[in-house]
């Protein structure tokens, strides 16, 4: 039985990853902050279909700006494979907390990195690191792939490229089987609140569920390469199943405006998004990049991945989420689960 080490388990990527890996017969271990409220929410149906005698998912106590820590938990494990997808991930909170997002994002990142150097033999550990398309920044060049060159726009995307770097150095240096997967905006049910897609099709649930008049936005015309995180921890596990590591951009393909989703999500239930949605200043970042598109050629050929779910199928689950989680029947609005 292969085992798996996830830091970041409790976000999105982390509960997707870790319920494909165990389908895939892992023992999974994750790291999660202590606190004095739990946070396992997105993996609490995982836990619960477990049996006592049969338990493949094993939760340990840590924080990724923790050497110490970092360096026990790899060593009495000692995973195959390592998945760094702990960050500070929300790019608004960045421009507000740069030096936490610089821990935690960039030093972080080197931390488990060698914990896992330092712990477990290059011959039988593979590592990868969650990269993300904010490396690109304000590219003039479009699509975005692996040799575009990097120009980080926020202080997350900053932490992200000196994670990026680390990587490719450790894989040069030390022969570690190391990958970075360059995902571009990847959504689902289990997107955090304050994410745009997110705040979106809650806010038009809270809407129709009477608790909330307006949904207040910030910049309506941003493009992104929206594709589903399901899909998207597929990739990171194909990545660490090649003879070599690498870097590997994946994405969709197809760039949305945020107009786009509120059009879709909306007219799911047959409603106007223009009567509901104002724009609040305060949203609106120092700096913003105006259009992501991701160009996974390479993933494409040498994984053999591509996305299975649809801009539309996307919308449409998470409206429907959001639907239940309000109380609301998707059924009377003609959504079929």
């Amino acid at each position: 039985m292969k085992k798996a080490l996830i830091a970041g388990i409790t976000g999105q990527d982390g509960s997707y990853l870790a319920e494909f890996l165990l389908k895939k017969g892992y023992q999974v271990h994750g790291i999660i902050r202590r606190s004095s409220l739990g946070n396992t929410k997105r993996l609490d149906h995982v836990v619960q279909n477990q049996t006592l005698d049969e338990r493949n998912l094993m939760l340990h106590y840590g924080d990724i700006t923790d050497s110490s820590r970092l360096e026990k938990l790899v060593g009495n494990i000692r995973p195959d494979e390592v998945y760094n997808l702990a960050a500070q991930s929300h790019v608004q909170v960045s421009f507000n907390e740069p030096i936490y997002t610089a821990d935690v994002v960039a030093c972080g990142a080197l931390k488990i990195l060698e914990a896992v150097r330092s712990n477990l033999g290059r011959e039988t550990v593979r590592f990868y690191q969650a990269t993300s398309c904010e490396i690109f920044g304000n590219s003039k060049i479009s699509p975005q792939n692996e040799e575009t060159p990097l120009h980080p726009d926020n202080p997350y995307a900053c932490g992200k490229v000196f994670a990026f770097h680390n990587v490719r150095l450790y894989r040069d240096a030390y022969g570690l089987h190391a990958s970075n997967g360059i995902l571009f905006n990847h959504e689902s049910p289990r997107r955090g609140e304050t994410f745009v897609t997110r705040k979106i099709t809650r806010g038009l649930a809270q809407i129709l569920a009477g608790k909330e008049e307006k949904l207040f936005l910030g910049n309506l015309d941003a493009k992104r390469d929206w594709g589903h995180a399901r899909d998207y921890v597929e990739a990171m596990w194909l990545m660490l199943q090649q003879p070599l590591g690498g870097d590997y951009v994946i994405a969709t393909g197809e760039s949305k405006t945020v107009k786009n989703f509120l059009e879709v999500a909306f007219g799911l239930v047959d409603l106007n998004w223009q009567d509901y949605v104002e724009i609040d200043p305060k949203l609106i970042r120092p700096v913003d990049v105006d259009s992501f598109i991701g160009d996974s050629s390479r993933a494409r050929t040498m994984l053999g991945w591509s996305p299975r779910t649809s801009f539309l199928e996307l919308t449409r689950e998470m409206v429907i989420r959001d639907l239940q989680e309000e109380g609301l029947s998707p059924d009377r609005y003609g959504l079929k689960i």
